[in-house]
């Protein structure tokens, strides 16, 4: 008998895979972070006797290197990636055995990546699951555009097929277990469910109820813009990341934190938005520990600028400090831990900002002077937004500010956090500025004007 345990990694939302049987297993995309991989493995009692990588990654640094490393496993990675590290090249069609009586095979599945693969598990020579990293997702298949913009059409189309072979190769009861789209910017499209096999693939994903064409079409159509993280993710995991340091990073004081902020580092507070609205450091941006720390504040931070961390607790420190190593930010410059009054000096007061409904907004006097700006991304505008609204996707605010016409902003997004960042960079900037902590739902039903239809801004 096999198993197969699921290690979700929400914040960037993907999975990774441990699989296998009574003694041995095989590890499929495993995180930065890979001492959770071997507690499993451990829980387990198993040997971990292979890694193996569907694709060299783009949104996240791997841990496969250095857990092939540690524990001896052979490191599989497809033939045609280019690499800087000792592996075992896979090519399509490749066995190894896991345990007695269970294989993994691989099958070439290009479009995510020109080397794409994907792996097969095999009990007594049957079909069980197949691990389609950013192939066949649940109701979608990985973006083609995070290659090379010339390679992008190509990739799309190669999508396509890879997903045919898949369903015309494996049982239609074969489980479906991709690494990416559960979140992840790596999928062309939000996926819907938890679970799903080849069978209801075939009766509801794009790339195998649409002709080429008409698919290829509406993929493309649909990518929104890449975080900007992602440009040093591949080259990182082509080289061959070093191990993780996840050790506790210097302590800073209050004339430190007021000191990194005056050299223009970047310092956040982890804290939930309510209660960096209610007191902050000035100067500080606010990235919810609970929200996609790792992707918006990797998206937006300019590479390689120190961060120092702000914390509640020291576990909520540990887990950002985890989140963050997953996408290359190996090392925060500093952190502190406490309330907002331990990282100010006596002299300095905290800041903060009211926060709104839409309800609120929709109840100001008509004459009365503000700004509108919508956080949003661009699929999401284009479904409908306040009418005179300014919008600037969030993780193009930084660069942008200059943009936001003078005035109180009132910011929103679709439901809370991004206005909340998008919020604390206003602020740090010194704007006037208040944060709508609401549902998109509640504007349409408020009585805000609204507009639908073609957008006419940026």
């Amino acid at each position: 008998m096999f198993f197969i345990d699921t290690l979700d990694l929400e914040g960037l939302g993907n999975r990774s895979y441990l699989a296998g049987g009574a003694r041995t297993a095989v590890v499929v995309d495993p995180p930065r972070d890979i001492d959770q991989v071997l507690a499993t493995a451990a829980r387990r009692g198993v040997r971990i006797s292979h890694v193996v990588e569907t694709h060299i990654h783009n949104d996240y640094v791997t841990g496969g290197l250095d857990l092939a490393r540690l524990t001896g496993a052979a490191y599989l990675v497809p033939a045609a990636a280019r690499v800087s590290f000792a592996r075992t090249p896979v090519q399509d069609g490749d066995t190894v055995t896991v345990d007695e009586g269970i294989t993994l095979r691989a099958l070439a599945t290009p479009g995510h990546t020109p080397h794409h693969t994907s792996y097969v598990l095999e009990e007594q020579g049957a079909a069980a699951a197949v691990f389609t990293g950013g192939s066949l997702l649940i109701g979608t298949v990985g973006r083609p555009d995070l290659v090379e913009p010339r390679l992008t059409e190509d990739l799309a189309r190669a999508q396509h097929a890879s997903a045919h072979r898949l369903a015309a190769e494996l049982p239609d009861e074969t489980r479906v277990l991709p690494t990416h789209g559960f979140g992840s910017f790596c999928s062309s499209a939000q996926t819907d469910g938890d679970a799903t096999t080849i069978g209801k693939e075939k009766s509801g994903n794009d790339a195998l109820v649409q002709d080429v064409d008409a698919f290829v079409s509406a993929l493309l159509a649909g990518l929104e813009d890449v975080p900007a993280y992602y440009a040093h993710m591949g080259p990182a995991n082509a080289a061959g990341p070093a191990p993780v340091d996840l050790t506790a990073p210097p302590v800073a004081d209050a004339a430190d934190i007021a000191a990194r902020l005056a050299a223009g580092e970047w310092v956040v507070d982890l804290r939930n938005r309510f209660a960096f609205a209610q007191g902050h450091v000035a100067g500080s941006f606010n990235f919810e520990a609970d929200g996609k720390i790792a992707t918006y504040l990797a998206w937006m931070i300019p590479w390689g600028k120190p961060v120092t961390l702000l914390a509640e607790s020291p576990e909520q420190l540990a887990n950002a400090q985890r989140e963050l190593a997953r996408v290359g930010i190996d090392r925060p410059a500093a952190a502190a831990t406490g309330e907002p009054v331990d990282w100010i000096s006596a002299h300095e007061q905290l800041r903060g900002f009211p926060r709104a409904t839409f309800a609120d907004l929709a109840a100001l006097d008509p004459y009365e002077h503000r700004v509108v700006l919508d956080v949003r991304r661009d699929s999401e505008r284009a479904e409908g937004w306040i009418k005179d609204s300014v919008h600037i996707p969030i993780h193009q605010l930084h660069r942008r500010q200059d943009e936001v016409p003078a005035g109180v902003v009132w910011v929103h997004c679709a439901g809370g956090m991004r206005a909340g960042i998008a919020a604390s960079l206003l602020d740090a900037a010194g704007r006037d500025v208040v944060a709508v902590d609401d549902s998109f739902d509640a504007a349409r039903r408020s009585g805000l004007p609204m507009t639908t239809g073609p957008r006419t801004d940026s």
